[in-house]
């Protein structure tokens, strides 16, 4: 039996916020937005239905304050809480909470947000569900001997990663002994500072593999299918900066197999609702899990547009305890996505945040152009959360046609006030490398440095 959701408290602000409250829009449920006190502003505040402020400008006050959105739920009878990605989309104590208090998290079930949140844990669990991990640590490593041991024993390089958390924070890659007890030390000082938990693993390094990842969906019922696969090579600072759809560089026999391992490790942990299984696969086409995604991805768009499936509304669908409305064999997975993440810093002079008023702005269209972003002509861009203003997404019928649509839309696309990545954006799409697909998740690092 479903479960009627009649509004809809979204749980975080910029162009995420402003994406699910469109979606909830097109559904006919209510939506709420939330806000700390410099963010009254936004774009998501004023397209929501409600808008309730829950905290001073620090996220840790605000956007990351539990019981100050849970309050913000149940002040506005809000049937459910969506959490974007970011902020509380992975915490385990508040999907708990909103099970406590009735509210429906849209999102996977507390337990398999902490098990597959935790990547130590994970780990086995993959390892049990027959899915390949690269090889390292068991678990966390308590002190600098143990970590000595375990790089002599799978061999330099290797990567130590905080356990909690993502977005390269807590991440250091060791390439001999001499590096190790200060990469350690500044690691687990990382981690503690950005996810509260100093918790760290280490791994081999794996050189100049391509990041590839699985979207998932599942629902309630037991029916999981994927939705094809992203390419997210192009990285810097473990961040990811520009995503395609689907991954050209991959034998379609081995994107096979990490459709079916990725289903059947998704069946293993009884998940539900929007996942990403996330992988390395080496140049000789060797597989290793990563880590698992609890929550919908930065880069969903480019799924959506390659298979015409709404994540959102099937998220939303999905905590309303309905199936899914499609099966495996439904999914046509067709042309080519590309995502280009615009931000807020400055490529010219070693990508130093910018700040200001937005004081000139034109979006590109057209045909194959899909613009997601909460930014306007006046907005403020404030120095308190992520510099990403926009997502550029370019669709065409082959790779060559997606990439010409996206170098036309970047050169449209002009933000006047604050300094932005849009020009270092356009070199790369004009890069010979880049354009014949030959590249891996070292590639953007080491072009920079040739610069």
């Amino acid at each position: 039996m479903s479960r009627d959701i009649k509004k809809v408290l979204v749980a975080n602000r910029g162009e995420i916020a402003v994406r699910v409250i469109r979606t909830l829009k097109d559904m006919g449920i209510k939506s709420v937005a939330v806000c700390s006190d410099v963010d009254r502003d936004s774009l998501h505040t004023r397209i929501a239905d409600e808008c309730i402020c829950i905290g001073p400008r620090n996220s840790k006050d605000s956007y990351l304050n539990k019981i100050q959105v849970i309050n913000a739920a149940i002040i506005t009878g809000s049937d459910a809480i969506h959490p974007g990605f970011g902020f509380l989309s992975e915490n385990a104590n508040f999907a708990k909470m909103c099970d406590i208090y009735n509210i429906k998290f849209i999102g996977p079930n507390s337990k398999v947000i902490d098990i597959m949140g935790n990547k130590d844990i994970s780990k086995q669990i993959m390892k049990e569900a027959g899915v390949p991990v690269v090889p390292g640590s068991d678990g966390v490593v308590d002190n600098l001997a143990e970590v000595s041991k375990i790089a002599k024993d799978i061999g330099y390089p290797i990567i130590i990663k905080a356990r909690s958390g993502g977005g390269g924070k807590g991440m250091r890659i060791v390439n001999k002994e001499n590096e190790l007890e200060h990469a350690f030390n500044s690691a687990k000082k990382e981690a503690e500072n950005a996810f509260g938990d100093d918790g760290v693993y280490v791994e081999k390094y794996i050189e100049s593999p391509r990041h590839i990842e699985v979207q998932i969906m599942a629902d309630e019922f037991g029916n999981v299918v994927h939705l094809g696969a992203r390419d997210c090579s192009i990285q810097m600072n473990h961040q990811k900066v520009i995503e395609e759809a689907p991954p050209r560089a991959i034998k379609e026999e081995l994107l096979d197999y990490l459709y079916k391992i990725s289903i059947d490790a998704a069946k293993h942990v009884k998940y539900t609702n929007a996942g990403t299984m996330e992988y390395l696969v080496s140049k000789n086409d060797e597989v290793y899990f990563m880590e698992m995604n609890t929550r919908i991805q930065v880069e969903h768009p480019i799924t959506e547009m390659i298979t015409g499936v709404d994540i959102v509304r099937e998220q939303i669908n999905i905590a309303s305890q309905k199936k899914l409305s499609f099966k495996q064999e439904d999914v046509n997975i067709k042309g080519h996505a590309i995502e280009c993440r615009i931000n807020a810093y400055d490529s010219k002079n070693s990508f130093l945040p910018s700040i200001g008023t937005i004081s000139g702005l034109n979006m590109p269209g057209g045909y194959g152009v899909r613009v997601d972003s909460s930014i306007y002509q006046g907005y403020k861009i404030l120095p308190f959360y992520d510099s990403m203003l926009a997502k550029v997404i370019s669709f065409g019928n082959s790779r060559e046609e997606s990439i010409s649509i996206m170098k036309r839309a970047l050169s449209e696309f002009i933000i006047e006030g604050v300094e932005t990545n849009i020009d270092f954006n356009k070199e790369l799409f004009d890069d010979e490398n880049f354009k014949k697909n030959q590249y891996d998740t070292s590639y953007l690092e080491s072009k920079i440095e040739r610069r």
